[in-house]
């Protein structure tokens, strides 16, 4: 009985442990899920206040119309997180039903085996009985066995109700657990029909945005005609600017390669060494490739791209309102729009931030506003619509300095017009941005 039971008890043991480490694995998620709500939630509060400021104005705008879509895409994101949370506290809630049912099967079971030991014990509780039990063996040896038996048999009695009683404390706190996560799964339950109760009412907001809209169709149209042209002027200067710098670098990497061949020409001719064949030219990196040739430039370009996905972003405050790609216009039929980057709205007068080392390439007038180019080996970042640069060509800047300040337009926009090339090749920021 002695040790079936401690096999028993320890197996429970084993099976509540292994328990424990889901929940654990649950509690990391969970502890995940809450800081990206939490983010959302900001997200939402700063984007209330843009709407807010819009709301003042008299005409209904095009910057009002991506602040609520951002802020309808940003609820829904918050949503599915209260989704993700109440599947998280489901499978918790069901763990802990499993390990409340294992942990009750396991104290009836100690508590049959100590009942039995109690009864045992009370039918050999005097000394007479102890003495029979022992004299009766058949040898000495025997003998000091069934001694050591009664003097183990009362330690693992009390061994046996230090078991019951520190699984009853196990099975209480797991108990108050499992009530507290049906009182967080109700809680959250509340909050998601909230969340999708002002989802109906943004999105149907959204429905009077698009159809006021639809009547200044024209003055869309301009609008928009005029920011393809800043835009088409932009990326010829960008473009231009970069294939100067891969230009550039090639240039640097054939004359040190024509040094070094120069330099080893000379050695032999010192060294005597005039039928020796000269070595074969090495070649120069070409493309691209020439932006990362020196070491320095190698290692830039490596750890940027090793910040893929946690580069800080250009603005301490902001959300996006306009995407990366191809895409359908809010108000327009059948008309597309192209983002070489993404549009960040941001507040008047912010400051604008470099996301990661590197050297100015170029700065332009961009019609009436500003922008900067700033090189990172063979990577490059364009930060546009600046009211004013604080940089200058050349110049190198450090991770979050300052470059510049936000314009505001005409219809009182602040939007960073913000994106980031591979060489020629134009990359979505926002794979690159922490989130």
């Amino acid at each position: 009985m002695h040790f079936t039971s401690k096999k028993k008890f320890l197996s429970a043991l084993f099976i509540v442990f292994l328990l424990l480490l889901s929940v654990s694995g649950h509690s990391q998620s969970r502890a995940e899920l809450e800081k990206k709500k939490k983010q959302l939630n900001q997200d939402i509060e700063y984007t209330n206040k843009i709407l807010k400021q819009t709301q003042n104005e008299k005409n209904t705008s095009l910057k009002e119309l991506k602040a609520l879509t951002s802020q309808i895409k940003t609820r829904e994101k918050l949503i599915g997180n209260i989704n993700s949370q109440l599947r998280v506290l489901d499978g918790e809630i069901t763990q802990k039903n499993r390990n409340i049912s294992s942990l009750q099967a396991q104290l009836e079971q100690l508590k049959k085996e100590y009942a039995a030991m109690v009864l045992f014990a009370y039918r050999n509780q005097n000394a007479y009985n102890k003495l029979m039990f022992v004299f009766a063996a058949k040898d000495f040896n025997q003998a000091y066995k069934r001694m050591k038996y009664l003097q183990q048999f009362g330690t693992f009695r009390r061994k046996q109700a230090n078991y019951i009683e520190s699984t009853q404390k196990s099975l209480n706190i797991k108990v108050m657990e499992l009530n507290t996560n049906k009182q967080e799964k109700k809680g959250l339950l509340t909050e998601e029909q909230k969340q999708k109760t002002t989802l109906t009412v943004e999105k149907n907001k959204q429905s009077k945005v698009v159809g006021a809209l639809q009547s200044r169709e024209k003055y869309l149209r301009q609008q928009l005609a005029q920011k393809q042209k800043e835009a088409q002027k932009l990326n010829k200067a960008i473009q231009t600017a970069i294939r100067r710098e891969i230009e550039e670098a090639q240039r640097k990497a054939e004359e040190e390669v024509r040094r070094k061949a120069e330099a080893e020409a000379k050695a032999n001719a010192l060294a005597g060494n005039i039928t020796k064949p000269a070595a074969a030219p090495v070649k120069s990196a070409t493309g691209t490739s020439a932006l990362s040739a020196t070491p320095e430039a190698a290692k830039l370009s490596a750890d940027f791209l090793g910040n893929r996905g946690r580069l800080p972003w250009p603005v301490e405050r902001g959300i996006i309102v306009e995407h990366f790609g191809t895409h359908p216009h809010p108000v327009l039929p059948k008309v597309m729009v192209e983002t070489q980057g993404v549009d960040i709205k941001t507040s008047p007068g912010a400051t604008i931030r470099a996301v990661f080392a590197g050297e100015v390439s170029l700065v332009t007038s961009d019609g009436p506003n500003v922008a900067v180019l700033i090189k990172h080996g063979e990577f490059f970042t364009v930060y546009a619509n600046l009211k004013s640069a604080s940089v200058s060509k050349g110049q190198k800047v450090t991770v979050k300095q300052t470059i510049g300040t936000i314009a505001t337009d005409a219809e009182g926009n602040t939007e960073l017009d913000f994106q980031i090339w591979r060489g020629t090749n134009k990359m979505d920021p926002e794979a690159w941005l922490a989130n």
